[in-house]
């Protein structure tokens, strides 16, 4: 991270958090050579990270009018919802509430009444069910050594089930070692009809996981993939390249 300008640096209980840029980027950083979040500064609605991409592929399956994030970073998936339709209810749910201020202060946060934020551990704010059910729920909850492994419990699986819609999406962030996980894929077998996942070029296992026996087929129809491509401002097609039904 040499080449990248310290902006702001604080501490919480949980550790260091950076803020970084150079001439086009800004980062978000909780330890050397970690980037949480990174936006291009003139256009902060394409996201830089291709599982940030592989993420709002699920838009090519569901026109949700609600979402719940668990995980806030710098707001790259609020940034980029945002652009495909402000109408959509958000609400970004982030354990440390440094990170709330800087998305906010230098990550250009697009706040308005169609996003709740909220200051709690995202595991804590699904098992407390005081939430409207919505159709879309990306967890991303990620500390400065990967993946928050409560994310990827029993409960918390269950618990995303009971705040979707009845035809609602859960969309995971996990790292490609989780790919081999048997208990993680036969925990979202059990509460969801069907359980697809892309691997990225950055290593991250995305999984698409559906309440209703749902056809992805969405991701192999080019007229669908190249009008998400233009809603969403970059080729959506690059993340759904290994896509694939995990069974």
């Amino acid at each position: 991270m040499s080449d990248y300008q310290q902006l702001h640096h604080i501490s919480d209980e949980i550790g260091p958090i950076y803020v970084l840029e150079d001439n086009e980027c800004r980062i978000l950083s909780f330890g050397d050579n970690d980037e949480q979040s990174k936006i291009l500064k003139a256009q902060p609605h394409i996201p830089q990270h291709t599982y940030i991409q592989a993420m709002l592929a699920v838009l090519l399956f569901s026109q949700p009018k609600s979402a719940i994030i668990l995980g806030l970073g710098g707001g790259g998936l609020i940034h980029a919802l945002r652009r495909y339709d402000a109408a959509i209810k958000l609400t970004a749910v982030e354990l440390r509430s440094p990170v709330i201020d800087i998305a906010k202060r230098f990550f250009q946060l697009p706040i308005g009444k169609k996003l709740n934020l909220v200051h709690q551990d995202g595991t804590a704010f699904l098992a407390e069910g005081n939430h409207k059910r919505v159709d879309i729920i990306f967890a991303d909850m990620y500390i400065e050594q990967g993946v928050d492994e409560k994310q990827l419990t029993v409960e918390f699986i269950a618990h995303c089930h009971q705040s979707l819609k009845t035809d609602g999406f859960l969309v995971l962030n996990c790292w490609k070692e989780h790919s081999k996980s048997e208990l993680l894929k036969q925990t979202l077998s059990m509460h969801f009809a069907n359980v697809y996942a892309t691997l990225t070029g950055g290593g991250n296992w995305v999984v698409y996981a559906s309440k209703q026996p749902h056809s992805f087929g969405s991701a192999v129809n080019k007229q669908h993939v190249q009008q998400l491509s233009k809603q969403l401002d970059y080729p959506v097609g690059r993340a759904l390249t290994r896509f694939t039904q995990w069974e």
